[in-house]
């Protein structure tokens, strides 16, 4: 016997035990069991090095079993797997649709056990038109059966399917079912959970899709459901794309917060995705210039030295030392590892903007004037890219002064209102104040 899977485990709710004295025809009946279960498996064993021969011997166990039993359901379950593998879409169809008229024949839990199954098999899939019309079969049968609950489920995967392959305006539809059965659900609790389910499918398609108009609404309405109580991996999706909308309208700190609830819903469920928001937390933290390190917090600190976020480690370390060198550095020998993220890369420009910023104010401060040549040199950066973080930081008033653009010289105006500027020689000017009077009073 090769692979176990639930087939070989079915135990029926219910058995019936007959104590009549008729031993002849027990006796055939258990001979025909032994002979149907010695068919199976000797069918399961080809399996892997002769498909289409398993696909015969399965076919022959349905036909032996005039009694239509249990051994019909598991070979014909065998059979879509079987064709699944080999790509033969068309054979899997008709077999499955065989399975679903079977559905009778076993327990209700291991029936909707053995869909579940098949669908999450089928997915591996890259027809998405075999996929749709599997999907279909299965949602018709479910709907004729009345099996609301694993109608339910199965619409939820197909709307996660069809996310995937970002066919949105097929999901739109599969959506629009689905909120309709949530206001059918009578239970208050099981209707507000199974509503942020959906919710979370549709937030992270709008995510995707960058559509921040409809998205903003829709995320505040989810974390307003009352009488929920989501997996923590569900809400670990609301509040990551929480975080990227935020990102979008550049609210780095409300970023940053969803982020970090993102990280923790993640990490309670297990899931590895803790470690792509916790890149993102770093990211959001270093556009918000936060002076508090992410990995300060008792959630965090145990993945500060990760192998896959030791390289932002390293990188923020830098950032908030304002060593734009050191930076650079960690930035090139990692940049597959914090560049390969499509999402990340989006926002590091802007990260290092704010650095080179930074080691901007810092290198001007004791100057009136400065040429951009020198800057640049230090920066480490053309003379263009100079005056531009410049323009920007006189337009956020960090700095005052303004650039002679003919003699690229940058000239600073050290008046009172650069006080607020330049807080460490405002109180240096403020303490020589102190000092005169002082002096004086003691002349007097």
């Amino acid at each position: 016997m090769s692979d176990f899977d639930d087939d070989d485990f079915m135990v029926e709710d219910e058995e019936d035990y007959d104590f009549d004295f008729e031993y002849d025809e027990d006796n055939e009946e258990e001979e025909q069991n032994v002979d149907l279960e010695n068919r199976y498996y000797n069918a399961k064993a080809l399996k892997e090095d002769s498909p289409e021969d398993a696909i015969m011997e399965f076919k022959n166990v349905i036909d032996s079993d005039t009694e239509q039993s249990d051994w019909s359901f598991k070979a014909c379950k065998q059979m879509v797997k079987v064709s699944l593998k080999i790509r033969d879409y068309e054979g899997a169809i008709e077999y499955y649709k065989n399975l679903l008229s079977l559905l009778n024949i076993v327990p209700k839990s291991y029936s909707e056990k053995s869909i579940n199954n098949i669908l999450d098999y089928a997915s591996n899939s890259d027809s998405i038109s075999f996929l749709e019309q599997f999907y279909e079969i299965t949602l018709n049968k479910l709907k004729e059966t009345n099996n609301d609950r694993l109608w339910l489920k199965t619409n939820l995967k197909l709307a996660k399917l069809l996310l995937d392959n970002r066919e949105y305006e097929k999901l739109n539809k599969v959506l629009v079912e689905l909120h309709m059965a949530c206001e059918k659900e009578n239970n208050a609790e099981g209707q507000g959970t199974l509503l942020v389910e959906v919710f979370a499918i549709e937030i992270q398609m709008y995510t995707e899709m960058k559509n921040t108009k409809k998205l903003k609404p829709l995320y505040e309405q989810c974390l307003n459901v009352k009488s929920a109580i989501p997996h923590p991996r569900i809400m670990g999706i609301i509040r990551e794309c929480g975080g990227k909308m935020h990102m979008i309208e550049g609210k780095w700190q409300d970023a940053q917060t969803d982020f970090f609830e993102a990280f923790k819903n993640f990490d309670e469920a297990g899931s590895p995705q803790r470690i792509q928001c916790l890149k993102y937390l770093v990211l959001a933290n270093m556009l918000s210039e936060s002076q508090i390190n992410p990995f300060d917090s008792q959630e965090t600190k145990p993945y500060k030295n990760d192998s896959q976020i030791v390289a932002l480690t390293n990188l923020i370390n830098a950032y908030q030392r304002v060593d734009i060198q050191e930076f650079e550095s960690i930035l090139q020998k990692n940049k597959s590892s914090i560049m390969g993220d499509p999402f990340i890369r989006t926002y590091m420009d802007d990260v290092i903007k704010n650095i080179r910023s930074q080691v901007l104010i810092k290198l001007i401060k004791p100057y009136t004037r400065i040429k951009l040549s020198f800057a640049s040199k230090k920066l480490n950066i053309s003379p263009q890219e100079v005056e531009e973080l410049l323009v920007n930081l006189i337009l956020d008033k960090k700095i005052n002064g303004y650039i002679d653009q003919i003699n690229q010289i940058l000239e600073l105006e050290h008046d009172k209102q650069s006080v607020n500027y330049y807080p460490d020689i405002g109180k240096w000017s403020n303490n020589i104040d102190k000092l005169i009077k002082s002096f004086d009073r003691k002349m007097n």
